[in-house]
């Protein structure tokens, strides 16, 4: 259904820097395992295959180019030591890396693909590149971090896929690279996309805060304990199937109303902690009883800009890497499938929040806890969180418009993940990948419960 046209390397272009080598911190070590990233960026755009093949594609791969100037890690590569105990692993990009990047034209329905009911994740797969990630070098494995796809849908639409290792960089990372590529494919050249961020362009040095060299040794003593076993490119077949449910800005009232009337004292309750608490209990209710009777539910803090324990001044918003400390909320399932759980949901997921992020003393105090206690939750049934209203990847206009559509495939992992994204006329997303009697159940309980 999708043929391949072209596979090529984009480098950066000349006067670029000759190389780039950067350690790697205890935020990224601790994604080292959880191996790649996938999201699909759909465009509703008319377009013919000769005007895709002699201008959209020449415009895009040049520049792709000139991004990679202002992005070198991306064009570079993870160095895994075969001796752990040796050495580290190692971000380096050197004269010689590039991107790859995948050119196909596609006949599967685009309609389909940018709907938001059930359809089957397989047919997503034939939108990644499927290019080798994994090398081998004297002492090191070597793996591309970045590789990409343009893909055409005649007459309808382009889609861009990427897929990430998830150790080079968190989604903000990845969304500044995405928007500084469609910036400069929109305008022609990099002066605009320099121009309007001037001292804010991404730095790449891996953040030193009062504990960092500790919190680097500790990190990579438990990593290295586990194989390193870079992940499939297509990860097939799923089981699964995805959909999108859409909660409107009335729907998102209507639950936080729920909450002050439950709960009048609480002082913050934001869009997130609705969206999340809402996905979460009706996926507790819709599953019904877990092995074990507590659940969590797992989410990310960018430690960006905001007041912490360890760096201060606060790491800048244009560092490009990593910067995310986990939390994790556990509840009892029998609270949670209680008629008023969605509140005891949202009190939790509020209280973390305040307790460990809105409060700068206590935010990234032990990041090593975090190791710990993901090992007493391994048996309970958790939901994480990818994606947030706050990274809009539907922004990025490579000249044909606002995205139509988002779909993180990495949804399709073990487990349980949902998607958090914006979508048209100010609603929420949320993408879930699910087995279709899962889904099912969800789909139902997630309507009933808007509308009690």
């Amino acid at each position: 259904m999708t043929t391949m046209i072209e596979t090529c390397r984009i480098p950066p272009p000349q006067g670029a820097a000759a190389e780039l080598f950067l350690s790697l911190s205890f935020f990224d070590m601790m994604w080292l395992h959880f191996n790649t990233t996938r999201r699909l960026i759909f465009y509703s755009h008319t377009c013919s295959e000769a005007e895709f093949s002699n201008n959209i594609v020449p415009n895009l791969k040049h520049s792709l180019s000139l991004t990679l100037k202002h992005y070198l890690p991306v064009a570079g590569n993870l160095l895994y030591p075969l001796d752990t105990d040796a050495s580290k692993p190692v971000f380096r990009y050197i004269s010689v890396d590039s991107v790859s990047l995948t050119i196909a034209v596609s006949g599967l329905d685009f309609d389909e693909l940018v709907a938001n009911h059930a359809r089957e994740s397989d047919q997503f797969y034939d939108l990644l590149p499927r290019t080798p990630n994994v090398a081998d070098e004297e002492n090191y494995q070597i793996v591309a971090l970045v590789s990409l796809q343009v893909t055409l849908f005649p007459g309808r639409g382009i889609c861009i896929g990427l897929s990430n290792h998830h150790s080079l960089s968190d989604g903000r990372s990845i969304l500044g690279f995405m928007k500084a590529w469609a910036m400069i494919n929109k305008s022609g050249d990099d002066e605009v996309f320099v121009s309007q961020n001037g001292e804010s362009l991404p730095f790449f040095e891996r953040p030193i805060g009062k504990e960092s060299s500790r919190l680097n040794g500790i990190f990579w003593d438990v990593m290295k304990k586990i194989p390193f076993q870079p992940a499939a490119t297509h990860p097939l077949p799923t089981n699964r199937v995805r959909a999108s449910f859409i909660l409107r800005q009335s729907d998102i009232k209507n639950l936080k109303n729920l909450i002050f009337s439950a709960r009048p004292n609480m002082d913050r309750v934001s869009t997130f902690v609705v969206a999340a608490a809402y996905v979460w209990t009706t996926l507790a209710k819709s599953l019904g009883p877990a092995g074990d009777e507590d659940e969590v539910f797992i989410f990310g803090a960018d430690a960006r800009g905001r007041r912490n324990a360890m760096f201060d001044p606060p790491l800048a918003v244009n560092y490009f890497g990593n910067c995310l400390d986990g939390r994790v909320v556990r509840v009892e399932h029998r609270k949670l499938a209680a008629e008023d759980g969605f509140v005891a949901a949202a009190v939790a997921v509020a209280g973390e929040m305040k307790a460990k992020i809105y409060d700068g003393d206590e935010f990234l105090i032990s990041p090593e806890n975090l190791l710990t206690e993901m090992e007493k939750y391994k048996d309970m049934r958790a939901l994480g969180i990818t994606g947030s209203p706050n990274l809009d990847f539907t922004e990025a206009d490579f000249g044909w418009g606002e995205a139509e559509k988002v779909e993180f495939l990495s949804l399709d992992g073990a487990g349980y993940l949902m998607s958090l994204f914006n979508s048209r006329n100010g609603d929420l997303a949320v993408g879930m990948s699910l087995s279709k009697e899962e889904m099912e159940a969800f789909a139902s309980m997630f309507a009933t419960g808007l509308y009690m």
